[in-house]
């Protein structure tokens, strides 16, 4: 693998993004998503939102991308100050399935951790995470997350029909971005 370099996504990144979200939804949220939705055209389902977001971004909204060889290779989505509660969310963190455990997803959520205590005004950190999705939970509990609630995960982009039941989610929380263990 080449050096990664972590840099702003712009508009330019969409279908890279879209690409990586889709591949990574196929992979770990298959029995959560339904079949149909994840083997029909996710990419598409995924451009539309990452077109958006990276076409118009919003000032509390940011999106890193992760180059190898200047290839997008993964991503993290932070909202500012999302929550009074639980400070900022990220909304987003997913790299190639040929480059995991390679240190990216760590130097992607270190970035949005200092972008936080950089610019989020309570300074605390939160995300979801499936339920099923237990290597995820293992990543965020090494970076010093707590698991600090259960709830049941909403249709993927409000659509009904895209669940299987009633899957659960957890809310893995930093009390400050700067308590984010680096790996």
């Amino acid at each position: 693998m080449g050096s990664v370099t972590l840099r702003a996504a712009s508009a330019a990144d969409a279908q890279a993004v879209a690409t990586l979200h889709a591949d990574s939804w196929r992979r770990h949220y298959r029995g959560a998503f339904a079949d149909a939705f994840l083997d029909g055209d996710v990419v598409a389902d995924r451009l539309a939102v990452w077109a958006g977001r990276l076409g118009s971004p919003k000032p509390d909204q940011v999106t890193i991308v992760a180059d190898v060889d200047g290839e997008p290779v993964g991503f993290v989505h932070v909202v500012l100050d999302d929550d009074a509660r639980w400070g900022s969310f990220i909304d987003n963190l997913h790299v190639t399935d040929a480059l995991r455990r390679g240190g990216i997803g760590s130097a992607l959520i270190t970035r949005a951790a200092q972008t936080v205590a950089g610019h989020g005004t309570t300074g605390a950190l939160y995300l979801w995470v499936l339920e099923q999705n237990t290597a995820a939970q293992a990543f965020y509990v090494g970076h010093g997350a707590s698991p600090v609630e259960r709830a049941y995960a909403g249709e993927p982009g409000g659509v009904p029909g895209r669940l299987n039941g009633s899957p659960a989610k957890l809310r893995m929380s930093w009390a400050h971005a700067r308590d984010l263990r680096k790996r």
